[in-house]
């Protein structure tokens, strides 16, 4: 169960690196187009390095998206996993989620 529970964090995680990839997107262009505005007649060089590099920032975006794909496949159905919590002891299940599953003992 701890194997699948990596899994599914790996994935969440992922989303980190398109979130990143995004910020680092829109400050390249940002601050490419400050280079342009400060120095006109470097614009096409300054805008064949920000296109190099926006290739190598969107290559990371569909590499971590494959993985999250990749990842999900890994994973069992839903209605597999909640048959397997269904069938678990009670005080099994708790004390596995730790801190998580504390508010589920009151009840």
């Amino acid at each position: 169960m701890n194997y699948f529970a990596a899994i599914a964090i790996a994935v969440a995680l992922i989303s980190i690196a398109a979130f990143g990839c995004g910020l680092g997107q829109g400050r390249v262009v940002s601050s490419a187009v400050e280079a342009m505005a400060r120095q006109p007649s470097m614009a096409a060089k300054i805008q064949l390095a920000m296109i190099i590099g926006l290739a190598f920032i969107e290559s990371l975006t569909i590499y971590s998206l494959m993985l999250s794909f990749i990842l999900l496949g890994k994973l069992p159905p839903t209605k597999d996993v909640l048959e397997l919590f269904k069938q678990a002891p009670k005080q099994e299940v708790l004390s596995s989620s730790g801190e998580f599953g504390r508010p589920l003992a009151k009840n």
